[in-house]
């Protein structure tokens, strides 16, 4: 019996030991090489919508504390082979305060000078070049913007009966050459003007494409916004692709539904921007 009980124990140990190292694997993964990433908002609408799922490279801007998933390291200062992003690149970071992940698109670089008069762009006294497109019309499902958003008056019928969500594009692009849609609702929002700021060193401004339904770099830490430049080191990753999009009539017990809710022509979708020659 003794011997029988030594053998469980061993198999019991190694068994944890293992799990242990699996975990250890998966955080190391997580952290140092890649994580899948999940949009909850429609704050980087047009490009990326609620329900998709995104994997997001860690190690293209180095590393720091942010890097590390699920919040688990300190906050520290310094980050491991830093690289800055370009203008353009989307971003995952934490925000400086609540340690909440945010996802943005890089628009201002340090020592850049950033300003917004009536929702227009300028970095650097000069206007970003903006091309109005025409409306962008996206299916209604459970995971686009509801009656709490902004985005809802823009709902209509279409002729089949069916509502569409019909968005004003405007495309932009940046000094470098990153060129991507933006929505843009109209003068009126609070977020139309802002600055001058100058972006300190080491630190980054952040927007989303959304631009005037996202909390971002123009609005304040007690708007659930970023509060203004936000440090290098709070940037957790890169977003690269987006490997599947949900419209949210997936139910956890039932697997044939998670088939039925697979929204078509997202998965692949490359996240890095086009760049035009300047």
């Amino acid at each position: 019996m003794a011997k029988d009980k030594t053998k469980d124990d061993g198999g019991w140990g190694k068994l944890i030991r293992d799990v242990v190292v699996i975990l250890l694997l998966v955080l190391g993964i997580h952290s140092c090489v890649a994580k899948p990433f999940y949009i909850p908002s429609d704050s980087m609408m047009p490009v990326l919508r609620n329900g998709d799922r995104l994997i997001v490279s860690k190690y293209p801007y180095g590393w720091s504390y942010s890097s590390v998933s699920f919040h688990l390291a300190p906050k520290v200062a310094g980050r491991w082979f830093g690289k800055l992003p370009e203008r353009g690149d989307i971003v995952v970071l934490e925000h400086p305060v609540t340690r909440i992940d945010y996802i943005k698109r890089v628009i201002g670089l340090p020592g850049d000078t950033i300003e917004l008069r009536n929702g227009e762009l300028s970095i650097n006294g000069k206007p970003v070049k903006r091309e109005v497109q025409p409306m962008l019309a996206i299916p209604v499902d459970l995971n686009t913007p509801g009656p709490d958003s902004s985005l809802f008056r823009f709902v209509s019928r279409g002729a089949d009966g069916k509502e569409v969500l019909e968005l004003p594009i405007v495309r932009e692009t940046l000094p470098g050459g990153a060129t991507f849609d933006t929505i843009d609702m109209g003068p009126g929002y609070t977020t139309d003007d802002y600055g001058p700021i100058k972006v300190p060193a080491d630190h980054l401004f952040l927007m989303g494409d959304n631009r005037d339904g996202s909390a971002d770099s123009r609005v304040g830490t007690n708007q659930k916004g970023l509060g203004g430049p936000v440090p290098f080191d709070a940037i957790a990753g890169r977003a690269e692709i987006i490997s599947f999009s949900t419209d949210g009539t997936a139910e956890w017990y039932n697997p044939l539904s998670w088939f039925n809710a697979l929204r078509s022509g997202r998965a692949g979708t490359d996240l890095r921007p086009e760049r035009q020659s300047d």
